[in-house]
């Protein structure tokens, strides 16, 4: 029955014969029979049976432990290894080793892990709640409590890769308050600034948004949620639309207190007070505080109500004084103002309780808003008649200085007279071209504006038509007298030659103090405007500013000379010698300019 299969099982299997034998030699002794050794025999065999069975059976279920201790710690092992995310650790081979070795292998490997997932735990609660924290200030949810931020081991991913994917989410959270909190400290600050143009009380302002806002406790931090957030937002809205409102306020008083200022000739001191809400000119320049407090709006509000006041008790002196505006800006632009609001019949009105002054004053300031744009359309044409004015002077002036006989002297500033003389003879050449350009546009404007277009009550158009005549009547009048004076020359030379030469004065001795020179301020002698006489053989020419008491166009004076052509042979000797004396006493012929 004993099987020898090593050197304890075959020291065993000796003891047991040996035994079997002393056992044998005992029963023979005593004398048992063949029978009874056998049972005896048996019993020994089965109980021998039994003691073996009971030790296998405990080595059975000790190796089953074995196996299941195994199988559990690579279980643990694995599942540490899927939570942790290590991939490194070979597999063991089952058949290479015996049952108590694995498990001495694989039982530090588990412990190493989860100790490893405890430190893994660690950093994951730890991030989780830093994650959880942040977001509730975001949210501005505080009920989001951190009890639901606990890690179940065997349902959390510790792995490096998740571990990445928080310190992602962390490293973005972090960004995104401290990104809150500069644009909240940045609303803070406009706000800061918009309550101190305003006047109004920071504190308060920012407390109704959010009390952190203004809080000096260094363990209360600022909310930066975005309730916070849309709470500042409406805030800064309604302080910039109360700035704006406020502004235009300011703005329409200030446009009423530089009118009432104008009005009443203000004094500086009376001004120094305003002198900085008059200086804003734009929204963007309000940049003191209290600019736009209260207080400043009420004091600039006082302020148009005193001077309201005080133009209501000088309101005959305003009247005067714009209607006096009105005529300054008509007689520059040669305009005839509205005679219903003159000066007198104004104060009349005003006396007399007809009109409401006020209404009369801004009859007057309306009709110096047209005058001036009245103004503004016919600038260029006055421009125009000014300069043909300008040249209609320097014509005067060349024909003064053609009659003086002594122009050509070496007199002091004679020189000057004689560029002058140069000058006035080109732009004498150019007034034609003048006039007719003048009458162009004057009859363009009177086309576009369906109006004429008069100056100083008369028709600009007119002027320039009786100008062109007169002009032409002139040239007439000069090229008979030069046809007279050589008839004139004629019957000289034949009384001459029957009488014999005597000397005749041709000019009057008081000829060049009627045409004398006045000095001009550099040194050379200008001629003196002269008035053309009854005996002028040259009509005057009519410019706009002779023509105000010649609208009618005719000259009054008439002209000496006859336009018809005299017959010499037929005149007697007598009146041939009275003919002479009087040509001989007219001045010289004007040379041509």
């Amino acid at each position: 029955m004993l099987k020898v299969g090593s050197p304890g099982g075959v020291r065993t299997s000796t003891s047991c014969n040996s035994l079997l034998r002393e056992l044998q030699q005992i029963w023979t002794e005593i004398g048992e029979s063949e029978a009874e050794k056998d049972r005896m025999l048996l019993d020994l065999e089965r109980e021998c049976l039994e003691v073996y069975r009971r030790k296998v059976d405990e080595a059975s279920n000790t190796k089953a432990r074995l196996h299941q201790s195994v199988a559990t710690k690579e279980a643990e092992l694995a599942t540490l290894m899927a939570a942790l995310g290590e991939l490194n650790i070979q597999p063991m081979k089952k058949k290479a080793t015996t049952l108590k070795e694995q498990l001495m292998l694989v039982s530090p490997l588990v412990e190493d892990l989860k100790v490893k997932r405890e430190e893994r735990m660690k950093q994951f609660s730890d991030m989780k709640a830093q994650i959880d924290k942040i977001s509730v200030e975001i949210s501005g949810y505080s009920h989001l409590a951190s009890s639901a931020t606990t890690l179940e081991s065997e349902e959390q991913d510790l792995s490096l890769r998740k571990l990445t994917e928080y310190q992602t989410h962390l490293r973005a959270l972090q960004k995104e308050k401290s990104e809150r909190h500069q644009k909240i400290m940045g609303y803070v600050n406009e706000v800061h600034f918009l309550c101190g143009i305003l006047g109004l009380e920071f504190s308060r302002t920012v407390s109704d948004v959010h009390p952190s806002l203004h809080t000096t406790s260094l363990e209360q931090s600022i909310n930066i949620s975005d309730s916070t957030l849309e709470g500042l937002e409406q805030a800064i809205l309604k302080l910039k639309t109360e700035r704006k409102v406020r502004f235009q306020k300011l703005k329409d008083i200030v446009a009423s207190v530089l009118e009432l200022w104008n009005l009443m000739d203000s004094t500086r001191e009376e001004k120094r007070n305003f002198t900085r809400i008059i200086s804003i000119s734009s929204e963007s320049e309000i940049v003191e505080p209290e600019s736009l407090s209260m207080e400043i709006i009420q004091q600039a509000s006082e302020e148009v109500e005193r001077l309201t006041k005080l133009k209501a008790s000088r309101m005959k002196e305003l009247v005067i004084k714009k209607r006096s505006e009105l005529e300054d800006i008509c007689r520059k632009t040669h305009i005839e103002p509205d005679s219903s609001t003159a000066a007198e019949k104004s104060i009349a009105m005003i006396d007399s309780g007809l009109v409401d002054p006020c209404e009369l004053l801004s009859n007057i300031e309306e009709q110096i808003n047209k005058a001036k744009d009245e103004a503004s359309s016919r600038k260029e044409i006055i421009d125009r008649i000014e300069r043909w004015l300008s040249a209609c002077e320097e014509e005067n002036w060349l024909e003064d200085y053609n009659l003086d006989h002594n122009r050509y002297s070496a007199g002091r500033g004679a020189h000057l007279n004689l560029k002058r003389a140069e000058r006035a003879r080109i732009t004498v050449t150019k007034i034609p071209a003048i006039v007719d350009s003048l009458t162009t546009k004057t009859v363009a404007w009177e086309n576009e504006r369906r109006k004429q277009f008069l100056y100083d009550g008369a028709r600009l158009v007119s002027i320039l038509d009786d100008y062109k005549l007169t002009r032409q009547q002139k040239e007439e009048a000069k090229k008979r007298y030069k046809d007279q004076k050589k008839l004139q020359d004629l019957l000289l030379t034949e009384k001459e030659s029957i009488y014999g030469s005597k000397p005749s004065p041709r000019r009057s001795p008081s000829f060049r103090k009627t045409n004398g020179y006045h000095a001009n301020g550099n040194g050379s002698m200008t001629p003196t405007p002269r008035r053309n006489s009854v005996g002028c053989a040259t009509p005057e020419l009519m410019t706009p500013r002779s023509y105000s008491g010649r609208q009618n166009g005719h000259f009054k004076e008439m002209r000496r000379l006859s336009t018809a052509p005299l017959n010499f042979v037929a005149m007697g000797k007598e009146d041939i010698i009275s003919f002479s004396s009087v040509c001989g006493s007219e001045p010289g012929s004007p040379p041509h300019s």
